[in-house]
């Protein structure tokens, strides 16, 4: 006869990554489908079917498709707040996708708002005297701690954000903020890179390395570090450690800086003088930040090419790999075009 389990021994499943709302609303009053959508994305859920929003698994993520549940149940509808681990069809990886492109539209109108702002204060040299600016910069700043609130996976475009914001807040002379005052640390306590190895330290990043830290890596291993170590973290939650140099998130010793991408703040710390190197950069940063600055003609091709590895190679390290390969033909081209 077979022994039976008790149940307190049966061991804890594991909490699932996602959470699903699925909900049914009724026809009227027409107002409640209006009110669920704008609930939904100020909670920061993304659509992966008809009426099927997903959100990390959190204790607040919970209570807040819970609460939501409520409000659909007193207008009328019908739904059900369940844990989910997906099996097939969308990966965990395309779901994540989604909330980054999600927040990357509106990190993208953030930027298109400070740069803006930014145009005229070059243009003038301003330092303090447009102080009518600084309501609207007050309401960026808080409008970006919004947008991060629901970032679950630390979107790209935050970066831009946050370098372009501290410019402007920094033409204007006031006292930095807490976060700023963190972040002007992280900067003075760079290691001095040029000419070293740094034999004893461990490079951090971002997981899911994109085009920015994937050329960043590579720029490292060659001309930096070549026996770099890379450990890539959570940047919702990862605080840095000694021996640690971070790249490419929030607080890091290398992150973009007004409208640079880390890529061109590296190289600039570095002191690397090299043209091939600097071409480099104005098409990463072309890439990454989309603005067109540079114009450089082979961004389009550089950018579905990383697109395509991004797609096929999950692990950040073999991302790695594949993208120094790349930027290593890049290099020697333009090392071999200057010399010509």
């Amino acid at each position: 006869m077979a022994r039976e389990t008790k149940p307190e021994n049966l061991p804890s499943p594991a909490a699932a990554p996602w959470l699903l709302l699925v909900h049914q609303l009724p026809p009227k009053p027409a107002y409640l489908r209006v009110k669920v959508w704008r609930r939904l994305q100020g909670l920061g859920a993304v659509s992966v079917k008809n009426s099927v929003y997903v959100l990390p698994t959190s204790e607040q993520t919970r209570e807040d498709f819970q609460w939501l549940l409520r409000e659909i149940e007193r207008g009328g509808g019908e739904g059900m707040v369940c844990e989910a681990s997906l099996v097939d069809g969308l990966s965990d990886q395309e779901v994540r996708g989604l909330f980054d492109a999600a927040r990357d539209v509106d990190y993208a109108q953030l930027t298109k708002e400070l740069r803006g702002l930014a145009a005229p204060l070059k243009r003038r040299g301003a330092r303090g005297k447009d102080t009518e600016l600084k309501p609207q910069i007050a309401k960026l700043r808080r409008r970006l701690a919004e947008i991060s609130e629901i970032d679950f996976f630390s979107a790209t475009g935050r970066l831009t954000v946050e370098g372009l914001l501290s410019d402007i807040e920094a033409r204007f002379a006031e006292p930095l903020l807490p976060e700023q005052q963190e972040a002007d640390m992280a900067k003075q306590r760079s290691p001095d890179l040029k000419g070293k190895t740094l034999n004893d330290k461990t490079w951090v990043t971002r997981k899911g390395v994109h085009v920015d830290r994937i050329a960043c890596a590579w720029l490292i291993r060659r001309f930096i570090d070549t026996d770099a170590r890379f450990k890539f973290v959570s940047a919702k939650s990862y605080d840095g450690k000694p021996g640690e140099v971070r790249f490419d998130m929030f607080k890091a010793e290398f992150t973009h800086e007004g409208d640079k991408c880390t890529f061109e703040v590296m190289l600039d710390r570095v002191g690397l003088k090299d043209a091939a190197l600097r071409a480099i950069a104005e098409i990463v940063h072309d890439v990454d930040l989309k603005d067109g600055k540079y114009a450089r003609e082979q961004a389009a091709g550089i950018a579905h090419v990383i697109a395509g590895i991004c797609l096929t190679q999950a692990d950040d390290m073999a991302r790695i790999e594949r993208g120094s390969a790349l930027f290593d033909d890049t290099y020697e081209y333009f090392r071999r075009k200057r010399s010509r």
